[in-house]
């Protein structure tokens, strides 16, 4: 291959601190709450031996803390339920199955998990600093995962009210405390000037409702929940960001909204817009329209990984001119990509194409004479030498980076699993499309209901159906009831009526289904959307 380490390189953190591979909320989450203890930085565990599930149930079973009477006599039911209840498993049920660490249901979580086997490929970090914009749910989640520890010694005291799975998880704590040292990392938290601050500001206010429910619902469904949540806004940033990156990169800047913050209720134009299929999969209903939506997002894939070599070389290029003194750089933190991007200003044109000239030749050097038919035809394009270079480096890589990424988005649309905001059925042929999993639409709810009353105060309030869809298009940018006017569509026609119907009739009956939808009679505004607890009122379960 012509490419060398600096030509291959594509993780860049200033558009997402995740490597794209498969993610695994479980694991995610669990590096999330070490950033979260340790204000940002990541954690340094250091132990001697990896944990099996005999081990965790040794630290179970220790007669120095006594908290779990008749597990060491019932061992084979202990076993069970500890690793069915308490553990997240690499390759469950299969030979090589292992495992990589607790379920994230408290705290200190982290502690116990199998590094190795447990990667969140920098998604915890990317999650922290989309949350880093809203100080508030940063401390509500500390609050709501560490609310047994004492802040200041950092010492677990559990309290009456504490679940027996998070009990469990102390007591597990406690005995390994000695046998493995939690220190925070030693680098300093790289703050992500984000480029658009929109994402984490709708992920704080969706948590910061969601914890709104921690006194109704059990831990450890409440953790499930906000798993799907932080998947749901991974997901969505990472779509704003296939619009957003190409499109600054043509224009040469970033609009000035995203990086100085919208207006409130202001929409940014780079927001997703998805058609969501609640019908189901029958020919002529809205399955076509969602696979649609999917095919159009994965399309832009290609434009997104040349984006993304397009911000990392200029941010090469940033640094060769600070060596030169014609460009001031910011020292050892990283280049936001809005000030790399504005390095595509003609007044650095000359200084690009001597830079870029240099790395095209490199390439081009290590190439048999004569050239390739395909690089042949990427040179008699006659395009500047920075295009000329991103031409090349896709040829080479562009295919192999699209393959990560697909996979990468797969798993944050949680497909094929509780929550999933995107199917595919089996078999290569099959397309991939949007579509709105019950768990996913009860968590969305959830927030949802949770609205300001006149004094600023956050209460539940039932909606009617058609706000409820009003809310979830411009809030989220889900469409269900009507297409959308961008992204792959450009609005609906009267063929399309019928389709929209069935899908509306579809997501009415799914409200019904999971127990939100209350239809006291034909008419239209008595036919509401109610909350499954009332909150902001009097603290008590709704009546149903």
């Amino acid at each position: 291959m012509a490419l060398d380490g600096k030509d291959r390189a594509f993780r860049c953190d200033a558009i997402s601190r995740i490597d794209y591979k498969t993610l695994t909320m479980d694991r995610v989450l669990t590096a999330f709450l070490a950033r979260l203890w340790h204000g940002g930085v990541s954690s340094r565990v250091r132990r001697a031996t990896d944990l099996d599930v005999d081990a965790y149930l040794e630290l179970l079973v220790d007669d120095k803390f006594g908290r779990f009477n008749g597990f060491a006599d019932n061992e084979d039911v202990s076993r069970r339920w500890v690793e069915t209840h308490l553990l997240d498993m690499v390759n469950r049920g299969r030979t090589t199955e292992a495992v990589a660490g607790p379920r994230p249901l408290h705290g200190f979580a982290y502690r116990l998990r199998n590094s190795a086997r447990s990667r969140p490929y920098g998604a915890d970090e990317q999650l922290y600093e989309l949350l880093s914009v809203n100080d508030l749910a940063l401390n509500g989640l500390r609050e709501f995962f560490f609310s047994e520890v004492d802040p200041v010694t950092g010492e677990a005291a559990p309290g009456p009210d504490i679940d027996v799975e998070s009990q469990a998880l102390l007591s597990m704590v406690e005995a390994v405390q000695g046998k493995a040292q939690d220190r925070p990392d030693s680098s300093a938290r790289r703050e992500q000037k984000q480029l658009c601050r929109q994402s984490g500001e709708l992920l704080g206010e969706d948590v910061l409702r969601l914890l709104l429910h921690r006194e109704f619902m059990p831990r450890t469904v409440l953790v499930e929940h906000l798993k799907i949540l932080f998947s749901f806004h991974l997901a969505l940033y990472h779509l704003r960001m296939l619009k957003l990156v190409p499109a600054a990169i043509r224009s040469g800047a970033v609009d000035h909204a995203c990086t100085s913050g919208h207006k409130r209720g202001e929409q940014c134009r780079f927001q997703p817009h998805l058609f969501v299929d609640v019908a189901g999969s029958e020919p002529g209903l809205p399955a076509e329209y969602a696979a649609k939506s999917a095919s159009t997002w994965y399309g832009r894939l290609p434009q997104f990984v040349r984006g993304t070599f397009a911000v990392l070389k200029l941010a090469d290029f940033a640094k060769d001119m600070h060596r030169q003194g014609k460009f001031a750089s910011p020292g050892r933190e990283d280049l936001p990509a809005s000030e790399t991007i504005a390095l595509l200003d003609t007044k650095y044109e000359a200084d690009r194409e001597v830079f870029f000239d240099m790395r095209v030749r490199r390439i081009l050097d290590d190439e048999e004479e004569p050239l390739a038919p395909e690089l042949q035809t990427i040179m008699d394009l006659d395009l500047s030498r920075l295009d000329t270079y991103l031409e090349l480096i896709m040829h080479y890589r562009g295919a192999f980076q699209r393959k990560y990424l697909v996979e990468c988005l797969d798993s944050m649309f949680l497909k094929g699993r509780p929550g999933e905001l995107l199917t595919q059925p089996r078999g290569k042929s099959g397309a991939r499309r949007f579509v709105l999993d019950s768990r996913l639409l009860e968590v969305l709810l959830q927030v949802c209901l949770v609205q300001p009353d006149e004094s600023g105060r956050m209460r539940t309030r039932p909606m009617r159906v058609d706000e409820i869809l009003e809310t979830l298009r411009t809030r989220y940018g889900l469409y269900i009831d009507t297409l959308p006017t961008e992204d792959g569509f450009h609005g609906p026609d009267v063929p399309d009526q019928a389709a929209l119907r069935a899908n509306t009739a579809a997501f009415v009956d799914r409200l019904r289904e999971i127990g939100y939808y209350r239809d006291i009679s034909d008419a239209y505004l008595t036919q509401t959307v109610t909350p499954r607890f009332t909150i902001g009122a009097h603290q008590e379960r709704s009546p149903r």
